[in-house]
């Protein structure tokens, strides 16, 4: 079972998915983990119902971070910002499917984090111009 695993990720990391730089981005944000020096960037476009319509990422870094950031990207593409928000460090783990060092958990979940974060982003953006409408 676990050579399932380690074929899909070393398909994603030999071949990742939705790479590059979408400009301009409704959300744009990058990240690293300075333990190992893996870096990510995502960036995002939304449709008029607040799906996810695009998606692009660049980075660099071992075959999980990058693996994983592929294949989160596959899962979230047409997803509603709520669908997205669901998806947790389980989510990503289930995805690897076999088990990680402690050094390697923090390189699958990279890709989630820099989504997190601009998630966040989005929602303190959002929030703001919400007030500037009700003004």
């Amino acid at each position: 079972m676990y050579d399932l695993y380690r074929e899909n990720i070393l398909d994603h990391g030999m071949n990742p998915r939705n790479t590059g730089i979408l400009d301009p981005a409704d959300m744009d944000y990058e990240a690293h983990n300075p333990l190992c020096g893996d870096r990510l960037r995502l960036t995002l476009r939304l449709d008029e119902n607040r799906r996810i319509k695009e998606l692009a990422w660049d980075g660099e870094g071992c075959a999980i971070s990058q693996a994983s950031a592929s294949m989160l990207g596959e899962l979230i593409i047409g997803k509603t910002m709520e669908e997205v928000r669901q998806v947790d460090k389980q989510t990503i783990f289930d995805f690897i499917g076999i088990p990680l060092s402690m050094n390697r958990v923090k390189c699958a979940l990279l890709s989630l984090k820099v989504l997190t974060v601009a998630l966040y982003g989005l929602g303190e953006w959002e929030k703001r111009e919400q007030a500037d409408e009700d003004e």
